[in-house]
């Protein structure tokens, strides 16, 4: 006996019928008003587009031609204006009619249907299934030779398998016609609109589509990492009360986070820019040494004592503010000015990034170590750092410089040309150079941004620390930074990442880290280095700890 839920193909027609006619007669209306209207505004503009590509035509003649398009346009753009009040009253009506009758008369009883479909189907599965294992029995029970015995396994597992296929497509089919019934409604609304979808029907269609592609196997494959990460997450968060009495998901910790993770975001979304372009970039930690080091003996309290290749710098006499915006000019002059070397040799001999910028890391620690005798050179004025990141009501503003390097960056991924053209470079310089593309200019144009990107960094990072910069500082931060992108689902073969993946990776990394230096966790076993020993700089190491920071602090005492 057939399922009365069930809907035949001609049923749901049926259904569809009145919603269909309603509907499609408000949108005979629409068209008609939008005869000589809209529908006329888009073929002149088409018209005119076509006439300025036109290579056959001389510039008098399109010039004519653009003129007459461009009076019908007028003409069009008028009659638009004035059915508009009008067309707008009958797409709400349609609207207003798909509101109310398009769920309760149509949707739901297909998707009542397809639930019935679906369980109708498995019954069946079942019922098959129980068939075959009862011949499989009974084959095995006639026979005793183990090579029969053997085959008729193998057989009956190919069965079994093809059973579960036949299952799946089934599901599939009752899937599609779901999702089909979902979609109609949207169509209509298309057709009405003209493609012009609110925002939360934006989302709604999203939703949907997400549901109907949604695959288990490929979801767990994408984001294993991502899962198992928070699986460590979440048991660290068990772990913490335990051990240390206190609860790690506060919202000073989650400040504390945050603010840590700020100035490795700038340096990360540099490194996606180079990974985007399947290169990469060995000297981000030495270029926060180099930062550090530079804004450190600008913003200096007071005479520095140590020396840079014999001299002693003095910036007593400089305001304050004038002293925080050369700070910030140095750093992104000396970033840009190694990246740009790296960039160049990358993008006109076409050295591998790893090597260029592996030359970067190591002249750049060398140049600073034997320049400053890897001293540090202690802490800066004590109210630059108010200046730059102060705190409104324990907010730290040092999240905000984050959220715009974010923004700023997004906007130049996805909305510019430089951008597009990272993405098409990444994917396939040598189609992309045929496209037109400047392949040079494009590869040159990611390192330079990634060394503003790392110039703003370290500015911050010595704000955030209050200087103390040394030769030493930021060793490491190059892995942290490559492994958030990578985790953040920047690929190494090019052309594929997003922003939003960057700064997932970078607030993982950083809670991590957190999370094992609040348990006293030596946090070089992060990067599989040997635990040094506790020395004379011990205490120093126990107020980094504390504080959050990186395990590099224990190299800035001279």
């Amino acid at each position: 006996m057939a399922n009365s839920k069930i809907l035949t193909a001609e049923q749901e027609r049926a259904l569809r019928q009145p919603i269909d006619e309603y509907v499609g007669g408000i949108q005979k209306e629409i068209d008609a008003l939008r005869k000589d209207g809209t529908t006329k505004v888009v073929e002149c503009q088409s018209a005119i587009a076509g006439i300025k590509r036109d290579k056959t035509l001389s510039k008098g003649e399109k010039e004519s031609e653009i003129a007459a398009c461009e009076k019908e346009l007028a003409k069009a753009k008028a009659v638009e204006a004035k059915n508009k009040d009008e067309i707008s009253k009958l797409i709400a009506k349609a609207e207003s009619y798909l509101k109310e009758n398009f769920d309760s008369k149509y949707y739901n009883a297909v998707k009542a249907s397809c639930e019935a479909e679906k369980a109708e189907a498995l019954a069946a599965h079942n019922e098959r299934m129980a068939e075959l294992d009862k011949k499989h029995k009974a084959a095995l029970a006639k026979t005793s030779d183990s090579t029969e015995i053997k085959e008729e396994n193998y057989v009956h597992k190919n069965r079994i398998s093809n059973e579960k296929l036949e299952l799946e497509k089934e599901y599939q089919t009752i899937k599609d016609k779901k999702h089909e019934a979902y979609s109609y409604k949207y169509h209509l609304i298309d057709m009405l609109r003209l493609s012009k979808f609110t925002f939360m029907e934006k989302r709604a269609q999203k939703w949907e589509n997400y549901k109907y592609t949604f695959n288990r196997r490929n979801f767990l494959l994408q984001n294993g990492l991502y899962i198992a990460i928070i699986l460590i997450f979440i048991a660290l968060c068990v772990i913490t009360p335990i051990k240390k009495g206190t609860p790690l998901l506060t919202y000073n910790n989650i400040l504390n986070i945050l603010q840590q993770a700020s100035p490795r975001m700038f340096l990360a979304l540099g490194v996606a820019g180079l990974i985007l372009l399947t290169g990469t970039d060995l000297s981000v930690g030495r270029m926060v040494g180099m930062g550090m080091t530079t804004a450190t003996i600008i913003m200096h309290q007071g005479i520095n004592t140590g020396s840079v290749f014999g001299h002693i710098f003095d910036f007593t006499g400089v305001p304050t503010g004038a002293r925080v915006v050369i700070a910030l000019l140095a750093c992104i002059v000396l970033c840009t000015f190694f990246t740009s070397i790296a960039g160049f040799f990358t993008a006109k001999f076409k050295m591998h990034p790893f090597i260029s910028t592996m030359a970067n890391m190591l002249v750049i620690f060398g140049i600073v170590t034997y320049a400053t005798k890897g001293v540090s050179f202690g802490a800066i004025e004590p109210v630059i750092p108010n200046m730059i990141i102060p705190k409104v009501n324990g907010f730290p503003t040092i999240i905000i410089w984050a959220v715009a390097a974010i923004a700023i960056v997004w906007f130049i991924w996805n909305k510019t040309t430089f951008g597009k053209n990272l993405y098409a470079v990444g994917g396939n310089p040598e189609a992309a150079a045929v496209s037109g593309i400047s392949v040079f200019a494009v590869t040159l144009g990611a390192f330079v941004m990634a060394g503003i990107l790392y110039g703003f960094g370290s500015w911050l990072e010595c704000a955030r620390m209050v200087g103390s910069g040394s030769a030493a500082y930021g060793q490491g931060w190059d892995m942290d930074a490559i492994a958030a992108c990578v985790v953040g689902g920047v690929s190494f073969t090019g052309g594929i990442g997003k922003i939003s993946g960057v700064v997932t990776g970078v607030c993982i990394f950083t809670a991590l880290t957190y999370s094992l230096t609040i348990l006293g966790i030596d946090t070089n076993l992060q990067f599989a280095k040997e635990i040094r020993k506790k020395n004379k700089n011990g205490c120093r190491d126990e107020a980094a700890r504390k504080e959050g920071t990186d395990h590099q602090r224990d190299n800035d005492l001279p």
